[in-house]
């Protein structure tokens, strides 16, 4: 069976009769079960049989693939395994809830249903989504999909992993600090963080929840698109989504853009020492592709972005440490039934000890003391404070500028337990992610060029709050339009 990695391709397969969506189903979960990359922690195969089968039966009836009503009619998507599926395990990547079933369907995964999407299977991910690198799993780290002894990210790793290696089609992950955008860089997948708000965080297993949010990982902008037209808008389920109805993010791509009207920011904070070479140079490259659309690059500052990473790993860690509170033993993790079941007790704690993993209880303890009497002052709030003056920082610079352009990442990929003993670098690397969180903004992470050995590198585009569909027009055009300047064809968009 052909590779079929976009939306679009999918559904003129459909309509060609090259293949049905029981077939599609049965070849992508054949692929999962022979995942060699770690990606899915389990797969989904009797949901995804009964909705490929009635999506078959629709399309032997009617004969034409329904995609106003239902676009994703037929999609294979994986899901990543902190967002909540009625009757399916979900792991959060971690012992303490190896055996949890929720009993409801994150609304995100509801409407991707609903818009007629087939899900296959719940992805890998670090600990409760604790991890720039995906080595943080309890079920063992993810392989990136190019090369073998290097990391794929994370801690949305799984799903970057999963879209690059056609394992799915798409998949959906989270983003608290760059979790979506950093995986989707280093694989070399489209990877879009919504605003904050503007998808439904019900049935979002909470690492930190003032800035987690859902968001699409695709293998082009358009699907990205089409996934955040059905999957956005107000959830009553959710207090903290916005009152605002989703849009037809696909049709925002189809608008002409007058670049000689648009005004592209570079942060001079971003451009600095530590970045390497070759990100550096697809940057730049990037950039003068937009200028030779007849847009101005303009330099901006946003001067409080040296505390993002000090300010994140306090709030972060602060609400982490609150929400991680609930998994006691008592409703999650080890219960007295299990341990009586047991013939060697001391075996049996031994197996159990540690349920959270290192990182886990690293960012606990971090919280914890900087929630703590004597030091909320000096700590958390302070924090807060200091979040407040980066998001006036961008809201500044959007008055100057219309989009924001930044390296995703200092580095492209690299190998396996090269940062684990030191967890300062590992945080630092999400040095150009972590403030698009703190201030609630937009961001995608697209294609823009490899580096000597052949490593993905991403562009990082980001617009003011809610402007979400001009953010996408914007790495539509720019996805399109760099492919076919590096081709050789000078034409432009």
């Amino acid at each position: 069976m052909n590779e079929y990695r976009k939306i679009v391709e999918v559904h003129k397969a459909f309509e060609k009769q090259e293949t049905t969506p029981l077939q599609l189903a049965e070849a992508f979960l054949e692929k999962a079960r022979n995942d060699k990359l770690n990606a899915f922690i389990t797969l989904c195969e009797e949901r995804a049989l009964k909705q490929a089968r009635l999506a078959e039966d629709f399309l032997r009836r009617k004969g034409m693939v329904p995609k106003e009503k239902f676009p994703l009619f037929g999609i294979p998507l994986g899901i990543k395994d902190l967002l909540a599926i009625d009757g399916l395990r979900m792991t959060c990547g971690s012992k303490i809830l190896a055996n949890y079933v929720p009993p409801y369907t994150a609304t995100v995964v509801r409407r991707l249903e609903e818009a007629g999407a087939v899900v296959v299977g719940k992805l890998n991910m670090d600990e409760f989504a604790m991890g720039g690198s995906n080595e943080n799993s309890a079920f063992g780290a993810v392989k990136h999909p190019l090369f073998s002894d290097r990391v794929p990210g994370g801690s949305s790793g799984g799903s970057a992993a999963a879209v690059k290696a056609n394992l799915c089609v798409a998949a959906l992950g989270t983003d608290t600090g760059g979790s979506i955008r950093l995986p989707a860089s280093y694989c070399g997948v489209v990877g879009f963080k919504p605003t904050y708000g503007s998808v439904s965080r019900y049935g979002l297993t909470a690492f930190a929840s003032s800035l987690d949010q859902a968001g699409p990982m695709t293998n082009s902008v358009e699907d990205a698109a089409i996934i955040m037209s059905s999957m956005a808008g107000h959830d009553p389920l959710d207090s903290t989504s916005a009152p605002m109805a989703s849009e037809d993010y696909q049709s925002f791509l189809m608008q002409k853009i007058d670049w000689t009207k648009i005004r592209v920011g570079v942060p001079k904070e971003y451009l600095v020492g530590g970045l390497a070479p070759d990100v550096e140079n697809a940057i730049q490259d990037s950039l003068k592709w937009f200028e030779a659309q007849g847009a101005r690059i303009k330099e901006i500052s946003l001067p409080h972005t040296k505390y993002a990473v000090a300010v994140y790993y306090i709030v972060a860690v602060s609400e982490a440490s609150s929400n991680l509170a609930r998994f006691d033993g008592v409703r999650f993790g080890v219960r007295p039934e299990e341990a009586r079941k047991t013939d060697n007790l001391e075996k049996f704690y031994e197996s159990v000890r540690g349920l959270f993993g290192a990182e886990v209880k690293r960012r606990i303890i971090l919280g914890t003391f900087s929630l703590s009497s004597g030091y909320y002052d000096a700590y958390y709030k302070k924090a807060c404070q200091v979040r407040r003056l980066i998001k006036n920082d961008f809201d500044e610079a959007f008055e100057q500028v219309d989009l924001i352009s930044a390296p995703v990442a200092p580095t492209t990929a690299y190998r396996f337990n090269e940062k684990t003993n030191d967890p300062l670098q590992m945080y630092l690397n999400d040095i150009f992610t972590i403030p698009v969180n703190l201030a609630g903004l937009p961001a995608i992470s697209v294609p823009c060029g490899q580096d000597r050995e052949g490593l993905p590198i991403g562009l990082h585009l980001i617009a003011p709050q809610f402007h979400d569909s001009q953010l996408l027009k914007f790495a539509d055009a720019f996805e399109k339009g760099h492919d076919v300047g590096r081709s050789g064809d000078e034409s432009g968009i």
